[in-house]
């Protein structure tokens, strides 16, 4: 490791934005785009649609709901314990993989409420309830208490969410998800087995692919998933390794990947709330500067529809829709040159047209 090359924050932060398409916008239709990018964090419904647009060239929202309804994508419980949307192989693939992470969860929140959950029980349960039909959590809910009245229904709730894999049904609404999903089970609606096997090294190999150069603490801080150390060992021969210049860390990363050079110009790119970019990294920096955090990072686990500018998180973004005009917010953090702010414009008027097509007119504000 001694005569690794060493990575400036400008390199790790062009490098980090090339391998998300945001750079340049990729020609990759949606399934081999979403592969590359391992997963879009979903517990909203609309942020996906922007991650890929921001990433894609030419993506219409079509492009995503006909693979969503052909079974082709699938939106399920997948990192960090939370809602994502990712491919349906990919989902087969690594949910197996991550099952420690599910199961961590449900014993911090037994643990919390002081409750026992007789988890087998449950999920049996509602494995059938759910092979009858597609059923909401309210439903869900309805039947484990009806079992166990004197149970804690969230700890109940959780059990199944973590332990039976589940996928949530789309509809044909704007953004393919309702408010109110219903869940049906991953085997029925892939009309697959899910697979058993793990395969954490593959893991490890997409997510460099995605996020690389990176440490272990990176990779477990975007999965949960702790004690990677020996895998990124066992890995070691297949991997290369680099310095970061503001730490003695060792990053990893795949051999046949480029570094892109830190001065390499980076055009401004808006980023939907909780894009995995900014979830990816223990050291967050590489992307948010670090007295900006506070305004991207908030309360409640939420994270912020975000702007980079010259590569790095300069500003944030908002929505709102009167009457019958849509209207985007951009919130810098500094003062804007006029370069930057007619690009700022000029991106934000596009997307605003593309989450709110059927406005009659269209605004955009930065607001300083």
């Amino acid at each position: 490791m001694s005569g690794a090359r060493v990575l400036s924050l400008r390199d790790l932060n062009r490098t980090s934005l090339a391998r998300q398409f945001l750079l340049e916008r990729a020609d990759l239709p949606v399934p081999g785009a979403l592969a590359r990018l391992v997963a879009l964090q979903a517990q909203l419904a609309r942020p996906p649609y922007v991650g890929l647009w921001t990433r894609l060239a030419g993506f219409a929202r079509a492009d995503l709901a006909t693979r969503i309804e052909q079974k082709t994508i699938v939106k399920a419980t997948f990192l960090r314990g939370t809602l994502h949307l990712l491919t349906a192989d990919d989902y087969l693939k690594f949910r197996a993989s991550l099952q420690p992470v599910l199961t961590s969860a449900l014993e911090a929140i037994l643990k919390e409420r002081d409750a026992t959950v007789d988890v087998p029980r449950m999920v049996e349960a509602a494995r059938g309830f759910i092979r009858a039909a597609p059923r909401s959590f309210a439903e869900i809910t309805t039947l484990l208490t009806g079992l166990v009245p004197d149970g804690d229904p969230g700890a109940l709730r959780y059990a199944v969410r973590t332990h039976l894999p589940l996928v949530q049904v789309p509809t044909r609404t704007t953004w393919s998800y309702p408010g109110n999903p219903k869940f049906t089970l991953a085997e029925t609606w892939l009309e697959r087995a899910m697979p058993t096997a793990e395969h954490l090294p593959d893991l490890v190999k997409r997510y460099l692919a995605a996020f690389g150069p990176a440490t272990v603490k990176d990779m477990q801080t975007w999965s949960y998933l702790a004690g990677l150390q020996p895998v990124f060992e066992a890995l070691r021969p297949e991997l290369v390794s680099y310095h970061a210049d503001n730490a003695r860390t060792e990053l990893f990363d795949l051999p046949d990947l480029s570094i892109v050079d830190g001065r390499t110009p980076a055009p401004v790119r808006f980023l939907p709330e909780f894009d995995n970019l900014l979830l990816a990294h223990q050291d967050r920096s590489r992307v948010v500067p670090e007295p900006q955090r506070a305004k991207v990072y908030l309360p409640a686990l939420r994270v912020a529809a975000t702007v980079l500018i010259d590569g790095f998180v300069g500003a944030t973004w908002t929505t709102e829709h009167v009457k019958h005009t849509a209207r985007l917010l951009i919130h810098p953090f500094d003062n804007l040159n006029t370069p930057t702010r007619k690009a700022l414009l000029n991106e934000a008027e596009q997307l605003i047209r593309f989450v709110e097509p059927d406005a009659q007119s269209f605004e955009v504000r930065i607001v300083e």
